[in-house]
């Protein structure tokens, strides 16, 4: 069975790499549509106010880059780095720790960053054409 399921190593890498690039994606624009706002959110969680004009590009363009497969190790640490800060710094100090639903999407998103970090784009994206052979293909060990 495992052999089976190694097959769809490569499209599982591609589908989670474009799925958390839609999402940090869409937050990002978010956060860039409404910067004002999003540095009085920013500063009433702790923060200064200048980290708005840090995270919305962030992950903005580190979405961007997830979909496209560019850069997407770099990419992947950073925004796993950004929701790990969020929820470490906003999201569990909030309350009981068995609240998953107030924390689970920041949890979610940085380990998936994570992996993406860990494994690389998968087999259908720029870092293969601009790199050479497909990153985190899920043949053997990857080096990229």
């Amino acid at each position: 069975m495992g052999d089976f399921c190694d097959r769809f190593r490569p499209l599982g890498l591609t589908l989670l790499r474009l799925a958390l690039g839609v999402a940090f994606l869409s937050h990002g624009a978010m956060k860039l549509s409404a910067l004002d706002q999003w540095q009085k959110n920013f500063v009433h969680m702790g923060f200064p106010g200048y980290v708005a004009f840090i995270i919305g590009p962030l992950e903005a363009v580190g979405g961007a880059l997830l979909i496209l497969g560019l850069f997407t190790r770099v990419a992947g640490l950073l925004l796993a780095g950004d929701l790990l800060v969020a929820l470490v710094k906003v999201h569990l100090p909030a309350g009981p720790l068995w609240s998953v639903g107030r924390y689970e999407l920041q949890m979610l998103l940085s380990a998936g960053a994570f992996l993406i970090f860990c494994y690389g784009a998968g087999p259908v994206a720029l870092d293969a054409v601009f790199f050479g052979r497909s990153r985190g293909s899920g043949r053997g060990r990857s080096r990229g």
